[in-house]
């Protein structure tokens, strides 16, 4: 990634950004799904989430980064304004990293509207944040918009992956932060955002105030 040259060697979203035009659609799509069931971290399942998951959603929550404070690297909205994660402070706010060439982050995209719609009216926001260039956007702005109440955001220098700490290893990658705006659970992968696994987890965070 231009800038970030001491970046260029870690992690499978490298591979998958490069690798674009070598391998085809097809072979990125493989690249992210093995990225996406990878995880990097060592998994550490959220007693709460458990407890009332019936969809394996708690097997794939890692804590290990728990504590972390967000990136401050900016993404913009989708009047083309910048913004940072700390907009967002007061609310859990749940970061969706994604692309338009990245299959299960597409199909995870629906339950994610989903979370969003069962906490109306209650803070917390699904941040999902494009990572497609800028000749893509207007695709990934038109899938985001058949998913209401979710905005659309960018990143058009696909740099945000990794400017967290540590680095995202694939996409799609969720991060889950609390009202303080430090790092709760992560996610490496796709996952069904719509059951009560999810829902626990969040009401959770909620409740820590």
């Amino acid at each position: 990634m231009s800038g970030h040259p001491e970046k260029a060697n870690g992690g499978p979203l490298k591979w998958a950004l490069l690798g674009a035009g070598a391998v085809g659609v097809a072979g990125l799509i493989y690249i992210i799904g093995q990225s996406g069931t990878k995880p990097a971290e060592p998994q550490e399942s959220a007693p709460a989430a458990q407890s009332a998951d019936t969809s394996g959603f708690a097997s794939k929550i890692s804590t290990t980064n728990a504590g972390k404070p967000a990136s401050d690297y900016p993404f913009v909205d989708a009047a083309g304004q910048p913004t940072k994660i700390a907009a967002f402070k007061g609310q859990v706010t749940v970061v969706n990293l994604w692309a338009t060439w990245c299959a299960p982050c597409k199909i995870e995209m629906p339950t994610l509207a989903a979370l969003q719609k069962a906490y109306d009216g209650r803070p917390v926001s699904v941040v999902a944040i494009s990572i497609d260039k800028p000749d893509k956007a207007q695709e990934a702005r038109n899938f985001i918009t058949q998913h209401p109440p979710l905005k659309f955001y960018n990143d058009p220098e696909a740099k945000f992956p990794w400017e967290m700490q540590p680095a995202a290893q694939g996409l799609p990658t969720t991060i889950i932060y609390g009202k303080d705006g430090l790092e709760r659970a992560r996610i490496a992968g796709d996952a069904d955002w719509a059951g009560a696994g999810p829902k626990a987890l969040i009401d959770r965070i909620l409740a820590e105030g």
